[in-house]
C-alpha cells in the first residue's frame, strides 16, 4: 500500500520534472502561448492614498478636465476637506 503510494508520488514529480523542462526549452526556442488578450486599462492614481485605481471603478471629484479619481469614499471625503 505505501509502496503504491511512493510509486504515485514519484510519478507526478517526475512527470512535473519533464513538464517544467519542456516549458523552459521552448521558452528558450522563443515559443510563446498565443491566447485572447484584454486590452490594456490606464490607471490613475488616488491623490490622498496613492493606490491606483481603473477611472471606470474609480469614485470621481471635480469636472471637466480637473477631475480627481478615488478609490474609496473615505479618501474623496479626506480630498474634498482639503
Amino acid at each position: 500500500m505505501l509502496l503504491g503510494i511512493l510509486r504515485i508520488v514519484l510519478f507526478l514529480v517526475v512527470i512535473r520534472a519533464v513538464w517544467m523542462l519542456l516549458k523552459g526549452v521552448l521558452e528558450g526556442a522563443g515559443y510563446q502561448r498565443v491566447g485572447p488578450t484584454q486590452p490594456s486599462v490606464k490607471l490613475v492614481r488616488d491623490p490622498v492614498c496613492g493606490m491606483f485605481v481603473a477611472p471606470t471603478h474609480a469614485l470621481t471629484a471635480g469636472s471637466g478636465t480637473n477631475v480627481a479619481y478615488f478609490c474609496s469614499e473615505k479618501c474623496r471625503q479626506a480630498w474634498q476637506r482639503r
